[in-house]
C-alpha cells in the first residue's frame, strides 16, 4: 500500500513557501486501510530533521510538522511509509519543498526603480536592469535560488534565460498591505565565469490600469524592483548578488508600452539594446516586507495551435483559436525591419460578421479601454514574440500587416493560476458536458490570482461571484490555496467595524461603487469561503486562521440592524421589536443579473436598502458562524450568532406578509432563497413551493434567477420533487444554462440573455466569460451524481437520476483519493450503479429507495 501524490500544504513540491510548521498530505492508487505512517524528513544534505516514528493511526490529510520549527531556505526532502491493515510497510518515492525568506533581516535587497521623475499624467516604457556576476573557474555549484518580487510586474533573466516558469508576477495584492515574492531555483543557469543578471520592469496593476475604467496608479506611480540572487558553492561560500544601485537602468528597450488591458507595442529593433544610454538604478523604499503567496503561481497552460482564418464581409483578417481564453499569443514570422504587425483581441464577432470588442470595452468621449491590443514592429529577417506584461480574454484576434503570415505562425496561450483540475464529467446529454466544461473554462480565465468576474473588462475580484461559486470550483480544480490568497486580500481591506469589501483588492474601484462595501451576498464572502473551505477540505485551521476576522464581520452586520436610514431604508409595517433583527440600511446589489424581463436592474435596486435580500442572509450567516464557533471551542459567541439567527428568521417571516415582499410573486429568487435558507414556518414554505410551480409555469420553464439565488435553486425544486430540478435544469431555451452551450458558447456568460445582451452599466454587452451562472455545477456533482465530502476520510455517495438522461458519470480527486459515482438507466425503473471508495475511506452510500449501507474501499456495480 504505497503512498502518492505527496503534497504540502497542497501543493506538490513547493518551492519559497513561509509557513514554518507546514502539512502533509497523500493518497492511495491502491489497497485498503492505512493502519500506520512514519513520516522522514532531511534535509538535502541528508540531515535529519523530524522522524516521526511509527504513528498508529489513518490520518493521510493535513498532519502537521513537529520538528523544530524551520529556517530561512531550507529545503525539506520527506516521504512516508505506509503500514496497512496487515501492519505490512511500504514506503512513498520522495517529495521535497523549501522554505523562503522568512524574516527581514533574510533581504540584503534594496528597492530599486529607473532613474526618471515620475509624470503621473504620462506612460513610460518598460524599465529594464542589469548586473554581471562572476563565478571563478573551479568553483562548483551546490544551488542557486533567485528571491524576486516587484511593485509592478517582472520578469528576470540569467544569461539571457527566464528565471522561473510563472509570469505576470509578482500577482496582484493591494501593494500597499501586501507584497508577494517567487523564489526560482537557477542552479542550472549558473555558469562559470561572466553571468548577466537582466530583469524588466512594467506597471501591472500597481501602476497600470485596473478596474473597468482603467484607473491608473492605482497603488503607486513608482514601479519598482526587489531581487536578490543567492548562489551557494560546495565548499560553503554563498555569493548574494542583490539589487541596489550597482544595478544599471535603462528604458531604451524593445517594449515602449506595456500595460495589463491596453497591450503591448513592441520594437524588435531594439532588443539588442545598441545605443541604449545605462544609468545608475535609483535606490527607493517601500514601506512592506515581502511575504509568500503559498498559493499557485500564474503560468503558461493550454497552448491553441492551427486557428481558423476568417475573412470578414469588409476584407478582414481574423483568427479564431476556437476557445474563449485569458491569456496572449506569441508568434514566428519572417519579415523585413520596420514591417509592422497590429492584433486585437476580442471575445465575439458582431452581427455582421466583423471582430468587435465592443462588448468589453468601456467608452467616454475619447478615451476606450481596455484595448486589448499588441504593436509590432519587425526587425529583418526572424521575429520572434510573445506577450510578457499583459493579459487579454478573447477567442478571435483581429490581423492587420503587410507581413507574409500564416494562421499556423500564431499561437494562443492560456494563463491561469497554476491549481490542477480535479474532476471529470459525463452524461448522455451533450450540451450538459458542454456546460461543465464551458465553466471549467470560465474558472480558469477568471484565476488570475484572483477570483475575477471577467478576463477583459473590469477584472475586479468580485466578493459575490467569489462566494457563491467557490463550492464549485472546490469541485473542478485543487482551490485552497488560490481561494486563502483571496480570503488575505479580503482581509487585508476589512475595516476596523468589520466591514468586508466588495471588490478585493479593490484597486480600480470607482469612488461612487465604495458605498456598496458591506453588500449582503458579496462581503459575506470573507465568512462564506473560509467557512465552504473547511467542509469540503477538512481544515479546520481554516477557520481557526480566520474567526477574529470572521467574528468581526458578523458584528458588524448585526450593528447594522435595528436602523433607518431616510433616504435609504425601506418603509415597513412591522413592530418596533420585530425592527431590531430587520437589515434595513446600507446599499446592496441583491439578486443581479435575473433575466431582464423577469427583473431589470436600475439605480433604484441599489440606492434603496433591500431588507428581504439582506435580513435573509443576516440570518444565513448568523447560522454559518454558529456551526464554526461550536467546532472551534468558542462557546460564548454562540448566544449572539443563535440571536440573530432566530431573530432574523422571524422577522422575516413577518416582511414577507407584507405586499411589497409578498411572497406571491414570479420572481423565483424571491421565492428560493427563503426555501434554500429555511426562513419560512411550515405555512410559509408549502405557499412558495407552490409558487415556484406556479412561477415556472408561468416562465415556460426557464430559469428567472440571478448571481445569489441560481446556486440554490436546483437543490429547492429538488426538495419538492427531483423532477421539477431536472425539467429545469434539460431547459434549453434562454433563459437557461443548456442555451449557452447549444449557441456554442465555449465559456460562461454574465447574462441569461449572452451576446445580445446589454448589461445596464453604459459599458456595452455583459461578459461573456463569467464564471457565476456555472455554480449550477455544484448541484451536478452533489446531487446528479451524488459525490459529497463526510468527514475525515470519509463520502456520502447519494446519487439522484432523472429527468431524460440514460447515465451520469463524475470522478472527484478528492483531497483522500479519487471517488467515482456513476449509473445507468437500464429499463424504465431500474438503473446500475458503478462506485468506487478510494483506499483508506468509506462511503455511506444511499441509493433512491434504498437503505443506506457504508462500504469500505474499492470498486462496486449496485
Amino acid at each position: 500500500m504505497k503512498a502518492v501524490k505527496l503534497k504540502t500544504e497542497y501543493m506538490t513540491n513547493p518551492i519559497g513557501i513561509d509557513v514554518s510548521c507546514p502539512r502533509f498530505s497523500w493518497v492511495f492508487s491502491e489497497g485498503k486501510e492505512q493502519s500506520a505512517y512514519r513520516i522522514v524528513a532531511k534535509d538535502d544534505a541528508g540531515n535529519l530533521l523530524w522522524d516521526s516514528g511509527k504513528v498508529r493511526s489513518n490520518q493521510m490529510h493535513l498532519i502537521p510538522w513537529q520538528g523544530e520549527h524551520l529556517k530561512s531556505r531550507t529545503k525539506v526532502v520527506w516521504n512516508v511509509t505506509v503500514w496497512d491493515e496487515k501492519d505490512v510497510p511500504e514506503s512513498s518515492d520522495t517529495a521535497c519543498f523549501e522554505m523562503g525568506l522568512l524574516k527581514e533581516s533574510d533581504w540584503q535587497a534594496k528597492w530599486i526603480a529607473g532613474n526618471y521623475t515620475v509624470n503621473k499624467k504620462k506612460r513610460y516604457p518598460v524599465d529594464c536592469f542589469r548586473k554581471s556576476f562572476y563565478v571563478p573557474e573551479g568553483k562548483e555549484v551546490l544551488k542557486a535560488r533567485a528571491y524576486m518580487t516587484a511593485c509592478g510586474i517582472y520578469e528576470g533573466s540569467l544569461n539571457g534565460k527566464k528565471m522561473g516558469d510563472f509570469c505576470l508576477a509578482p500577482g496582484i495584492t493591494d501593494y500597499r498591505k501586501r507584497v508577494q515574492y517567487q523564489t526560482a531555483d537557477i542552479t542550472e543557469l549558473v555558469r562559470s565565469g561572466e553571468n548577466t543578471l537582466t530583469f524588466m520592469l512594467a506597471d501591472g496593476w500597481y501602476r497600470g490600469s485596473v478596474g473597468a475604467w482603467g484607473m491608473k496608479n492605482y497603488y503607486g506611480k513608482e514601479t519598482k524592483l526587489l531581487a536578490q540572487v543567492e548562489v551557494t558553492f560546495t565548499d560553503g561560500s554563498v555569493t548574494c548578488i542583490a539589487t541596489d544601485d550597482s544595478f544599471h537602468w535603462t528604458n531604451e528597450g524593445p517594449i515602449r508600452f506595456a500595460d495589463n488591458k491596453d497591450g503591448e507595442i513592441y520594437d524588435a529593433g531594439m532588443e539588442d539594446f545598441k545605443g541604449a544610454t545605462w544609468d545608475k538604478a535609483k535606490v527607493t523604499t517601500h514601506p512592506i516586507v515581502p511575504v509568500a503567496s503559498n498559493n499557485f503561481a500564474l503560468g503558461e497552460h493550454e497552448r491553441f495551435v492551427n486557428p481558423k482564418l476568417i475573412i470578414t464581409p469588409s476584407g478582414k483578417k481574423v483568427l479564431d483559436f476556437g476557445q474563449n481564453i485569458a491569456g496572449y499569443v506569441e508568434f514566428h514570422v519572417n519579415a523585413k525591419a520596420g514591417q509592422r504587425i497590429f492584433l486585437r483581441f476580442g471575445e465575439k464577432l458582431d452581427a455582421e460578421g466583423e471582430f468587435t470588442q465592443h462588448n468589453i470595452q468601456c467608452v467616454k468621449k475619447d478615451y476606450i479601454t481596455p484595448l486589448q491590443q499588441v504593436e509590432y514592429f519587425c526587425k529583418e529577417g526572424e521575429n520572434s514574440y510573445k506577450t510578457r506584461f499583459a493579459i487579454f480574454g478573447f477567442q478571435y484576434m483581429l490581423l492587420e500587416t503587410t507581413v507574409d503570415v500564416k494562421p499556423e505562425d500564431f499561437v494562443a496561450i492560456a494563463v491561469y493560476s497554476g491549481f490542477e483540475t480535479t474532476f471529470t464529467f459525463d452524461s448522455s446529454n451533450a450540451l450538459l458536458n458542454q456546460f461543465v466544461q464551458n465553466t471549467l473554462w470560465s474558472l480558469k480565465n477568471n484565476s488570475g490570482d484572483l477570483p475575477t468576474d471577467c478576463p477583459t473588462r473590469e477584472r475586479h475580484g468580485w466578493s459575490g461571484d467569489a462566494q457563491l461559486f467557490v463550492n464549485t470550483a472546490s469541485y473542478m480544480v485543487n482551490y485552497m490555496p488560490f481561494a486563502m490568497k483571496y480570503e488575505n486580500d479580503l482581509c487585508d481591506w476589512q475595516t476596523k467595524d468589520g466591514n468586508f469589501p466588495q471588490i478585493a483588492p479593490e484597486g480600480g474601484t470607482d469612488p461612487y461603487m465604495r458605498t456598496m462595501n458591506g453588500s449582503v451576498g458579496w462581503s459575506d464572502a470573507g465568512i462564506l469561503i473560509p467557512y465552504r473551505m473547511w467542509k469540503k477540505y477538512g481544515d479546520r485551521q481554516v477557520i481557526e486562521k480566520y474567526y477574529d476576522n470572521m467574528k468581526s464581520y458578523a458584528k458588524y452586520m448585526i450593528s447594522r440592524t435595528g436602523k433607518t436610514m431616510i433616504i435609504n431604508s425601506e418603509k415597513t409595517k412591522l413592530s418596533k421589536r420585530d425592527r431590531k433583527y430587520l437589515y434595513n440600511i446600507g446599499q446592496h446589489y441583491g439578486e443581479w443579473a435575473e433575466p431582464k424581463e423577469v427583473h431589470s436592474m436600475g439605480i433604484k435596486d441599489f440606492v434603496k436598502a433591500q431588507p428581504e435580500v439582506a435580513t435573509a442572509y443576516l440570518s444565513y450567516v448568523m447560522s454559518c458562524m454558529m456551526e464554526v464557533a461550536r467546532v472551534l471551542g468558542k462557546t460564548e459567541d454562540i448566544p449572539l450568532y443563535q440571536e440573530y439567527r432566530d431573530g432574523a428568521k422571524a422577522t422575516y417571516q413577518k416582511l414577507v406578509m407584507e405586499d411589497k415582499y409578498s411572497l406571491d410573486t414570479d420572481r423565483q429568487a424571491k421565492l428560493v432563497r427563503p426555501l434554500y435558507f429555511h426562513l419560512l414556518n411550515e405555512e410559509q414554505t408549502e405557499f412558495a413551493q407552490k409558487r415556484l410551480m406556479k412561477a415556472l409555469d408561468n416562465y415556460q420553464w426557464r430559469v428567472g434567477t440571478g448571481f445569489l439565488s441560481t446556486p440554490f435553486i436546483l437543490y429547492v425544486l429538488q426538495d419538492i420533487d427531483l423532477e421539477n430540478a431536472y425539467r429545469l435544469l434539460e431547459n434549453e431555451e434562454k433563459p437557461g444554462w443548456l442555451f449557452m452551450a447549444k449557441e456554442g458558447a465555449s465559456t460562461i456568460w454574465e447574462d441569461w440573455e449572452g451576446p445580445t445582451s446589454d448589461n445596464g452599466t453604459g459599458g456595452g454587452i455583459a461578459s461573456l466569460n463569467h464564471y457565476s451562472k456555472g455554480a449550477v455545477c455544484e448541484w451536478v456533482f452533489d446531487e446528479m451524481c451524488g459525490i459529497k465530502m463526510a468527514g475525515e476520510n470519509a463520502f456520502v455517495i447519494a446519487p439522484h437520476p432523472g429527468g431524460h438522461f440514460t447515465h451520469a458519470t463524475m470522478s472527484y480527486d478528492s483531497v483522500y483519493g479519487t471517488v467515482v459515482s456513476g449509473w445507468k438507466k437500464i429499463s424504465e425503473d431500474e438503473y446500475s450503479y458503478e462506485i468506487t471508495i478510494p483506499a483508506n475511506t468509506t462511503a455511506t452510500v444511499i441509493l433512491p429507495n434504498k437503505e443506506k449501507v457504508t462500504l469500505s474501499s474499492g470498486s462496486y456495480k449496485l
